[in-house]
């Protein structure tokens, strides 16, 4: 099965700049833990519901004044749409992420495949390989 079938959309990302609070009360309203963060039309980052926990809540930051940029996970590891679910998979593993922003052709951010949307698009096989890879405890 193609990335494009399994995916969700829409694709929402969040300027580098967009106070924090802005994103945390987005996450909630949608139910998502993870925004992509872009900046000059490029995507440059995730902030997911850790890193507003462990970088801006653990540290007593203010959370109107703590932008994206400041408190993301740098960097973007992603895939493309024609690419197959079990190749999603295999990276998610590699890299021990949960989530996966989905670019088409154009390099354009066109969705988010997660672990829940894998679990609904493979088999129990691959599922449970996925979750026991990034479910694996920090040592």
């Amino acid at each position: 099965m193609k990335i494009s079938e399994a995916m969700h959309a829409p694709a929402e990302w969040v300027s580098a700049d967009t106070p924090v609070s802005e994103i945390a009360a987005r996450m909630a309203k949608d139910d998502i833990g993870a925004v992509p963060v872009g900046k000059n039309d490029k995507l440059i980052g995730m902030i997911t519901d850790r890193d507003l926990a462990t970088r801006v809540v653990a540290k007593n930051l203010s959370a109107k004044k703590t932008k994206a940029e400041d408190v993301m996970s740098p960097g973007i590891v992603f895939c493309r749409t024609e690419e197959s679910v079990e190749d999603a998979v295999h990276l998610m593993d590699q890299k021990k992420i949960r989530r996966l922003p989905v670019l088409n052709e154009e390099k354009r951010y066109v969705g988010m495949l997660s672990l829940g949307d894998v679990a609904h698009a493979a088999g129990l096989e691959l599922t449970g390989e996925l979750t026991w890879a990034v479910a694996d405890h920090h040592k």
